[in-house]
This record gives C-alpha cells, structure tokens and sequence, in this order.
C-alpha cells in the first residue's frame, strides 16, 4: 500500500456530505416512503381508504346544505325592497325586487321597538345565564350522590319528564298555579289578601319565563352532566378520602374538575345562544303583559316579517341577530381556550 493511500481516504472521509451520513430509515424507506412510513398519508391514499365513510356521511351533508346553507342566501333580500308578489316564483321575486343598500339597517337602528327588544332578550339572557344554566349542575351533583340506585333513577325521569311537555302545555299549568285564577291566588284571597297574577305583571315577566325554563328543560341537562360524572375514575374519590378529604372537598377538587369541560362546552353554546331566549314560549305570552315586556328579537323578527309582512326589514333584523350570535359564539370559545379549555373547537 503507498503512503498516499491513507491520507487520501481521511480526506475522502471530510468531504463526505451529509446527505451520504444520514442514516437510513428504518427498512430502506427514504423520501416519500419514509413520509409514508411515518403514518402520513397522501389525500389520494386517505380517500380511498374512507370512501365508503364518506358516502354515508355524503346524505347528512346534502341536506345540512340544502337545509341550512341554501336558505342563507335568502338574506340578501335584507338589502333590497323585498316584495313577494312580483312573482309566483320566489327566485324570481328576489332578482326583480330593487335593491336600497343598507337602508333597512338604517330603519332598524332607529326604531325604538328594535333597542327594546333587544334590551328584553339581554335581560332574559343573563337571568337564564344565571339562574338557570348552574341548576343542571346542582341537581346532576345531587342525584350522583344518591346511594340507591333506585331513588337515583326515579328522581332523574320526574326531573326529565317535563321536557316532553310542549310549551302551551308548561304555560297553562303555570296559569294555573300562578295566574289570577290560581291556586296561590285562591288561596290568598281565602285569608283576606289581593291575589296575585304573575302571568300579565311585565316586572314579573323575566323570571316567570326563566322559572317556565328551569322546570321544563332542567333535566335535559342533568343528563349531560350525569354523563360526564359517569366517565369519572371512581379510583380518584377512593384515593381523595384516604387523603382525608370529605364529602365536600372530594366534590370541589374531583367532580367539578372533571365537569369542568362539559361545563365550558355548554357555557359557549349558550353565550352564542344569547339572543335566542324562546321564541314560541314568549310568543304564546306575549299578549297577556304586552310587547314592551315580552318583545324580543325572534318575536320581533316573526311580528315585522309574517304579520306585517315586510319582509326585508324583519331580514336585516334576523341577520343582525346572526352576525352578532356568530361572534358571541367566537369571543366565548376563545375565552374557553385561554382557560385552557377546548371550547367548541381547538386552536
């Protein structure tokens, strides 16, 4: 071997590029097979593989956008002068009715029935927010702590029950207990006092809608949170009382926290459901304490587009409403992310 040799192949080593040092993947695989290795799939790949869960899913799909996409184009009768009767066929109706740009938006912000309205939807919703959204979690705790399962299962269906009642049924049973004709007022004038009639009082009217509420759909959401409390490793509570901890504190550092996804999820559907308070309930009692007390903004939608037929300005009113819910829903869900929680959809 000549001396040459040797210094030779300690260069050859140096100029080595990286490329000829990368190791190999694992079974030979380089470039797009080792990105196939690797579990990533090309979108050609993936199609194949859940064709046949796509073509079930593909029904659900049409009608939730024949049902619930197409229809939105329908708002841009809120920037015309809307007349139906131009034409049998609505299309027709919507291309040959003229547009006035943002005149009805003009309308609405200064109609005084509008702010009204809003301000009693805003007034209902924090009273529900308040005093209905955490009576779920109260009666779901209740029942959880129950011991037999029993008594566990027939307090959940009487607490459930009334969510199968339509609202004019909720609502007479109310008129029976608190209207002017009721038992409470009956009763009352028996021992020499004024009736009382909660049902036509408009002072009255936010929290009668809000007890209508808890009473009739209470229970639908225990079974939420019941659910939730179901998925709870019951080797935490076993751990938490052999660290001493009572009833009460095994609740607060164990149920709650696992609530508390559940919690936040319903909390952003709710915020986003703000401006959404009960269209029939409050339609049904709207007459019996006035607009001024039950008029909101579904109700103001309906009464300004069917019964007055203007169509137009009762859109812009609705699209208002549904530009506004969208960023209820999206200011909530990131807060729900800054709590380090999920929310509706993850960041």
């Amino acid at each position: 071997m000549s001396h040459s040799t040797v210094p030779r192949s300690r260069a050859e080593a140096k100029r080595k590029t990286p490329r000829e040092e990368t190791p190999v993947a694992s079974g030979g695989a380089t470039g797009s097979e080792g990105k196939r290795s690797s579990g990533k799939l090309s979108l050609k790949v993936r199609f194949r593989r859940d064709r046949l869960l796509l073509l079930m899913t593909l029904p659900a799909v049409l009608l939730v956008l024949l049902f619930n996409y197409v229809p939105i184009l329908g708002n841009v009768v809120a920037f015309q002068e809307y007349d139906p009767y131009i034409s049998d066929n609505g299309i027709v109706s919507i291309l040959n009715s003229p547009f006035v740009g943002l005149e009805n938006f003009q309308r609405i912000f200064e109609d005084s029935a509008f702010w009204n309205a809003v301000q009693n939807t805003l007034i209902l919703f924090f009273l529900q927010l308040v005093l209905f959204f955490p009576i779920p979690i109260l009666l779901a705790l209740l029942i959880n702590s129950v011991v037999r399962p029993r008594v566990r299962a027939v307090s959940q269906a009487i607490l459930y029950l009334p969510h199968f009642f339509s609202w004019v049924l909720v609502i007479a049973v109310f008129q029976q207990l608190f209207g002017g004709a009721g038992i409470f007022s009956q009763l009352l004038r028996q021992h020499g006092y004024d009736g009382l009639d909660f049902m036509t009082d408009p002072n009255t009217f936010p929290l009668l809608i809000t007890a209508q509420s808890v009473w009739k759909d209470a229970g639908w959401g225990i079974i939420v949170f019941l659910a939730a409390l179901a998925s709870v490793n019951p080797d935490l509570y076993e751990a938490a009382a052999m660290d001493g901890a009572g009833r009460w504190r095994r609740m607060w550092h164990v149920t709650l926290p696992a609530l508390r996804p559940v919690i936040a999820l319903l909390l952003v559907l709710r915020v986003g459901d703000a401006l959404t308070v009960g269209f029939e309930q409050i339609l049904l009692q709207r007459d019996a304490v006035g607009p001024g007390a039950a008029e909101v903004l579904d109700t103001f939608v309906w009464w300004n587009g069917v019964r007055n037929q203007d169509f137009s300005y009762a859109a812009a009113a609705g699209l208002i409403k549904g530009v506004v819910s969208l960023g209820l829903v999206l200011a909530a869900n990131k807060v729900a992310h800054l709590m380090g929680e999920q929310g509706v959809y993850k960041n």
